[in-house]
């Protein structure tokens, strides 16, 4: 097919993108294969990943580190934004793909290729994310998916890579189908497609089942700067020390399990099983900052926008003029999230016990109904009067 003659292609180490090394060069007509395995925090050994390309035909075999990346720059602004998608999923499957894309571009441009390639199939959400991305950022690169186009089976696709001298999976392969990086790991396939199926217990990996996490609660202090988690316990930690000790803090109690029927972008209903311990427990004690430093209005308003931020995420929109709009905005908002929030973890729940910030709009002598009381109580007639004006009005025309 002549697409392209050097591709970058975004690489696992799975079968999908082992196979598509000789499908490129062999179907496809493409000379020079480059493949880029991106380091989220995944926990996988990543140098055996990089060795298996080279040994399926790619001519460079790269990984990058981007883990402080990840979390700095795309991970803390969702959680500026409490971005939640369908007000259950913390997106941390979603906010790894803009930031491969954008290793991927930026790798392509440094090689001269000419396309970048993925295997994503045509089913999920993961090839608008990449394709959108990549054309936000360079929109003369061409973007290839041969899983999306090549028509094999599971089995097909295996024997085709023998063909090339890539070994079959070894052990039977999972049921499921796991995607993994440091802000949590989404499960699905198997059985797990029956929406009444209960998920079996060895499917989590974060997580401890509610009967074995600890019969005392725990408390951790969350220090916010800007809208950043910066302290835990009163130390302070740098990004991925952050996101690292929270997930094992907080999925120690059983915390950041999600079961869920979600609205994919293709139109299709999924059932998606998450862990996402950290991020869960990060955007509830952000939200509760939030309530104690933001005004009412900017308050409200800000939830409308958290939603459209989520859906932006979760669609493949990050690079758009409407997220930067909204990046604008919610940087704003946070100039003064400042302050502590102590959670305490217990059964399954992480739960906001105490929260303080220098910035607190909350006036003691105004909330107050003991002695200290400050308020005016009889300004209240006047003001109730005022506000209650149109509808007596409405009221009197009928």
């Amino acid at each position: 097919m002549g697409r392209a003659k050097k591709v970058v292609l975004a690489y696992s180490g799975g079968v999908d993108t082992s196979v598509c090394i000789p499908y490129l060069k062999q179907e496809w007509g493409v000379e020079e294969v480059i493949t880029l395995a991106a380091d989220l925090g995944q926990g996988e050994e990543l140098e055996p990943i990089r060795e298996k390309a080279l040994k399926s035909g790619a001519s460079e075999s790269l990984v990058a580190d981007v883990r402080e990346t990840f979390i700095k720059d795309y991970a803390f602004k969702a959680i500026q934004a409490n971005a939640i998608y369908e007000n259950r999923y913390p997106l941390a499957t979603a906010l790894a793909r803009p930031l491969i894309a954008k290793a991927l571009v930026e790798t392509a441009q440094k090689y001269q290729a000419d396309a970048i390639a993925h295997g994503c199939t045509g089913k999920g959400n993961d090839q608008v994310r990449f394709d959108v991305a990549v054309a936000a950022m360079n929109p003369h690169l061409k973007i290839l998916a041969p899983a999306r186009e090549w028509g094999m089976s599971r089995e097909e696709t295996i024997a085709y890579g023998e063909r090339f001298g890539i070994p079959s999976p070894v052990k039977k392969s999972s049921p499921y189908s796991i995607d993994k990086n440091m802000l949590g790991r989404s499960i699905e396939a198997g059985l797990l497609e029956d929406p009444s199926y209960e998920p079996p217990e060895e499917i989590y990996e974060m997580t401890k089942a509610i009967a074995n996490t600890p019969d005392e609660p725990e408390y951790i202090e969350i220090g916010f700067t800007k809208g950043i988690p910066t302290t835990l316990n009163g130390e302070s930690q740098n990004p991925i020390e952050m996101i690292s000790q929270l997930n094992q803090l907080v999925g120690n109690h059983g915390v950041g399990r999600i079961d869920m029927i979600e609205n994919r972008l293709v139109g299709i209903k999924s059932r998606e099983i998450y862990e996402s311990p950290a991020m869960v427990a990060l955007i509830q004690a952000h939200r509760d900052l939030e309530s104690l430093t933001l005004t009412a209005d900017v308050s409200h308003y800000k939830r409308g926008i958290e939603e459209t931020y989520s859906q932006l995420i979760y669609n493949g929109l990050w690079f758009s003029p409407l997220k930067a709009a909204l990046d604008a905005f919610i940087e704003k908002t946070q100039e003064r999230v400042s302050g502590t929030i102590r959670m305490k973890l217990f059964k399954g729940n992480a739960i906001v016990v105490g929260r303080r910030s220098e910035h607190s709009l909350y006036n003691p002598e105004l909330a107050t109904y003991g002695a200290e009381d400050q308020f005016d109580h009889k300004a209240a007639e006047g003001f109730i009067y005022i506000w209650g004006l149109p509808t007596r009005i409405w009221s009197q025309q009928k």
